[in-house]
């Protein structure tokens, strides 16, 4: 029989035994996970005052390891900290992986300038790119995902996005089962698909207020000078062309610039909106910070079909699960692991490496257990953390 808790009571840091409820089956918070202010401020802003369960409520000074809460937190927040940057460290310690992924923003910025300033390009250097990114997602597609959901690079920011746009492709290309020639077009579309930006104004694209209509108007030019650039300058085939002038093109018809739909669409520009539109919303911008990569998924997940191809869609929650690599979550048991793998046909199930158990032990340098919720049928992830909320409490 569940037992009513006043939020009165609740602290934060306090645990259930069993897990609690708002109302009816609304889930609060999972048997064993720590509840967060922010939980109990948000019960109040709904004028919720109780909670229900059939457990018992354990608040922080009634722990049975006896910890106490506030440094039990600050551990907690320290190790997750150290686990998050480790997915990027571990990601890059490999140092021919760091000179490669560096070497190809280096390679593609090169390229840009000269796009930028007019000069003749040779398609045969952004081939040879291509095909050096395709063999490196081959060969390493978990640590260089991981590399680029984990970094907080700074610097040549259209030519890191082009990469990693890049390389996110390829990763749904390869699930899609894509021809190896099409995999290299695609890259080439991928990495090339924003160059028509170089040629709008830079008094526009650096523009912090509202752009004006005709500011507005020049913007939206930018895939009609991509699809111009790649094809008329750089003398490349219709379909790399395509993906630049209809990568902001929708499902449901309603993108630009000439609001082609549907199955009309390019499947390589498809696939590169979808990676984009991604890639966009875990890198860092000027006006917002990066969004953590289950917080990216979740939003692309809620598309119901309007802008991206449901089957592309599909491909991409397959080859980066629901939880990407890198993602720290909490589990059922009050565990905090770092997701290291994903499973295709169980994207809610990954491969994690855990950071502190359900006991409070907290390791360092990746040596907590390797654990596979594909496996462990009793545990399952109650929701993913993002590591600069921690940072930002301690």
């Amino acid at each position: 029989m569940k037992k009513k808790y006043s939020l009165d009571r609740i602290l934060p840091g306090s645990r259930f035994t069993a897990d609690a409820f708002s109302d009816g089956n609304n889930l609060f918070v999972p048997a064993g996970v720590k509840v967060r202010a922010k939980d109990i401020e948000g019960l109040k802003r709904w004028g919720i005052t109780a909670v229900f369960s059939e457990g018992q409520l354990e608040s922080p000074a009634e722990r049975p390891d006896g910890q106490d809460a506030a440094a039990d937190g600050a551990t907690d927040r320290d190790a997750v900290r150290a686990s998050a940057s480790k997915g990027l460290a571990a990601s890059f310690s490999d140092h021919a992986l760091y000179a490669a992924y560096t070497d190809m923003i280096d390679r593609l910025k090169a390229l840009m300038d000269k796009i930028a300033a007019a000069e003749r390009v040779e398609p045969k250097n952004i081939d040879s790119l291509s095909q050096d990114l395709v063999q490196l997602v081959r060969e390493k597609e978990a640590a260089v995902v991981s590399a680029i959901l984990s970094s907080d690079f700074s610097g040549y920011d259209m030519a890191r996005a082009g990469v990693n746009c890049a390389i996110l492709s390829v990763v749904v290309g390869q699930t899609m089962k894509l021809p190896p020639h099409r995999l290299v077009h695609l890259a080439s579309g991928a990495l090339l698909h924003d160059v028509g930006m170089l040629r709008v104004p830079q008094d526009i694209i650096k523009k912090k207020g509202a752009l004006s209509p005709e500011e507005a108007q020049k913007m939206r030019a930018h895939p009609l000078l991509t699809y111009r650039i790649v094809i008329k300058e750089l003398q490349y085939p219709d379909d790399v062309g395509l993906v630049g002038l209809q990568h902001h093109e929708r499902w449901d018809g309603d993108g630009y610039p000439r609001r082609t739909s549907g199955q009309s669409i390019d499947l390589l520009a498809r696939i590169v909106s979808v990676a984009d539109a991604f890639e966009a919303m875990v890198s860092q911008k000027p006006y917002r910070n990066s969004m953590i990569g289950y917080a990216a998924m979740k939003n692309l997940l809620s598309d119901n079909s309007r802008r991206f191809d449901p089957d592309v869609l599909k491909a991409f929650v397959r080859s980066m699960g629901i939880y990407p690599i890198g993602s720290i979550v909490v589990l059922n048991n009050a565990a905090i692991a770092r997701v290291v793998d994903t499973h295709a046909d169980a994207p809610l199930r990954p491969r994690l490496k855990i950071i502190v158990d359900e006991f409070g032990k907290h390791f360092k340098d990746d040596s907590g257990d390797t654990i596979d919720l594909l496996a462990e049928k009793s545990l399952f992830i109650a929701r993913a953390v993002d590591p600069r909320e921690l940072s930002a409490s301690a």
